[in-house]
Order: structure tokens, then sequence, then C-alpha cells
């Protein structure tokens, strides 16, 4: 009961921030038994345990709903998930777009002061409708936690390269100069001495390749050549500028979206449909997913965890719960994703060291 807020975003407690008296007012008949509703005090409204989450109305168990997103998420199509399930492709459908909508409130509220001391940049391309409509999927990962903070869909352009860059400024905690690499794509230079100036160390990793096959590798610093030596030193990654761990996440989000896949017939058929797609394993990426990399004795953390975004690994259902709080107050969120403090460089190594 405590942890429960008003539904209603006109109610006066929600206005200001607060949890209102929420009372129970007896039951409604669902398919599978009677559910719980409550009443709010203050403005009189009811509701149940799942309004203002991606359960509302959905007329199956909260666990068929979990599943389909996980097989989402984890390369099957929709058509393949309806097989699974034996639901109809319409649900499925209606269900990750209520899911993904959830997980992009919550990466908004969540992905933010991230302390990315080292971060790499790179670019997906794939086909939207048809052959004839290329875009492409910007992404950008913290190497030190393998976060990824960032996405951006659409053309390959410098008008979407900034979009980028500035959204990822705005969830960093400029606490240390960040490394930043990329590839020799021409936009980076422009918007990244734009964004950061000379606040960075920015370097470009270009590769020459013949017959699908790297022949050459050009190191090159951009921004900040003086101190190049000084931040791969302080690096507990890499010892020279490179593109591995953008690159290693690129396959990560071919295997985990079916609209990514090569010679596929599963392409996304609008851009709204992969973007919603990406949120959703971004949110699985990020906070529900342990990474092999981030293995500390027994333990494998997530990306979250390691940046200090979560003390612990979180699950589907946690996270779809969370709609009615962000509903009813930016400030209201239930007392299990209270976030670590930041770390900065120092105690990362004394947290390694230990």
């Amino acid at each position: 009961m405590k942890s429960l807020s008003c539904s209603n975003r006109h109610c006066p407690s929600s206005k200001n921030g607060g949890a209102a008296a929420i009372i129970r007012h007896g039951f409604y008949k669902a398919a599978r038994g009677k559910r719980r509703r409550y009443q709010c005090q203050v403005c009189g409204k009811t509701f149940c345990s799942t309004t203002g989450t991606p359960y509302y109305r959905i007329q199956h168990r909260r666990a068929v709903f979990d599943e389909v997103a996980s097989l989402s998420v984890e390369g099957l199509n929709k058509s393949a998930i309806a097989r699974v399930k034996r639901i109809t492709w319409n649900t499925v459908h209606r269900w990750l777009e209520r899911a993904a909508a959830c997980c992009r409130r919550f990466n908004k509220q969540k992905v933010k002061k991230v302390s990315g001391a080292e971060l790499q940049a790179d670019e997906i391309r794939t086909i939207v409708g048809g052959k004839g409509q290329p875009v492409w999927v910007f992404a950008v990962i913290d190497v030190w936690s393998r976060l990824w903070p960032s996405t951006i869909v659409g053309k390959r352009s410098y008008q979407n390269t900034l979009a980028l860059f500035r959204d990822l400024s705005s969830r960093m905690n400029l606490e240390v100069l960040p490394l930043i690499t990329t590839d020799g794509f021409g936009f980076y230079e422009r918007v990244v001495g734009r964004v950061f100036g000379p606040a960075c160390v920015y370097g470009q990793v270009i590769k020459t390749r013949k017959n699908d096959r790297v022949v050459r590798v050009e190191r090159r610093a951009v921004i900040g050549a003086g101190r190049l030596n000084e931040a791969l030193g302080d690096s507990e990654d890499s010892v020279k500028l490179n593109t591995s761990f953008v690159e290693r996440l690129n396959l990560t989000i071919r295997q985990g979206s079916s609209y990514l896949g090569r010679r596929t017939i599963g392409q996304a058929r609008c851009k709204e449909r992969l973007e919603d797609h990406l949120e959703l394993f971004r949110c699985f990426y990020n906070f529900i997913r342990p990474h092999r990399a981030l293995k500390f004795g027994r333990e494998f953390r997530t990306p979250a965890m390691q940046a200090g975004l979560t003390r612990r690994r979180l699950t589907f259902r946690e996270i779809f719960e969370t709609g009615i709080s962000f509903l009813a107050s930016k400030n209201v969120l239930f007392a299990l994703f209270d976030s670590a403090p930041s770390v900065s460089v120092a105690a990362r190594r004394m947290l390694l060291a230990a």
C-alpha cells in the first residue's frame, strides 16, 4: 500500500510530488479470478494495481507478457513469438509496443549522470521497408561499464550524429576528460569538437579493406593529442585506440533484434518499429542481461550495476510495474531502484583492486 500512488495525472497529490492516501476499494472480476481495486482519498479515482503499466487489461497472465518481451530481445520475430506462445500476431505487436513505451520512459529516467571515462561510437546499417530505404543505428558504449547510454536511428547525417552526442552529453557526469574513439566517418570530428570541444581526448581508427579483409589500420589523435597517452594509461581496458567494444556491442544488437539480422525477411516496415525495439533491447541489455565481461568472483553484473545506476540485476516485471509511478509523479519511485552513488576513476581502481 505504501508503494502505491494515485494514477490520476491531475490529482493534487501527484502535483505536489507526494503519495496520496490510498485505500482498498473492493474487487473486480477478471478472467483468472478477482483482482483488488484501490481508491485515492484525495481525488476519489479508483484504479487497480496494473493501471498505468503495460499489464493493464492484457487479458493474460503477466508472466506471459514478460515471456513475450524476453523472446523478442532474444532475436525472435513477432510471427515466431505468436506461434510459440499460441497467441495472435496482433496481440504480440500490441504488447511489444506497450513494453517499448515503458522501457523508453525507464531509460530516460534512469540512464543519467554516467561517468564515462572511455567512450566508443559506431553505426549499424540496415533497411526499413525495402532495400531502397537504408537507415543507420548510431550507438555509443561506455567501455569501463559496458553501458549503452544513447542511440539514434536515422540517416547517416550531421544532424543525427549531433543528436547522438548531445543526448550522450546530457546523460554524462563530466568529472573527468573522456577518451572518445570512433571510425573515420567525416561528421564525427565536427560533432565531437562542437559538443565537447577541448574537454575530451578524441581519436579515430581508420580501417582500409581489400576484398572484404582489413589490410591496414590507421590510428590518429584528432583532439587532445598531448593527453592521449595519459588517457590510455588511465584506461583499464585499452592500451591503444580501438573500436573493439562498440563493434562487439553492434554484434550483440544484431543478435538480439530480428529486424537487424543479415539477409532477413523480417526487417522493420517503418522506422518507429525499429526505434521501439531498440529501446526495449537497450533496457534489457543495460538493466537485465548480465554481461560476461563483468564477472567479479561468482557474480555477473549488468552494465547498469557496474555504472552505479542500480544495486542489483532487475527483471522485466520490476521495470514494467514502475509505470504507475511514472504516471503519478517524477519524484516517486520504488525504493528498490534507488541509484548507487556515482563512481569516480580512483574509486573504480580501488574497487577492482579489492
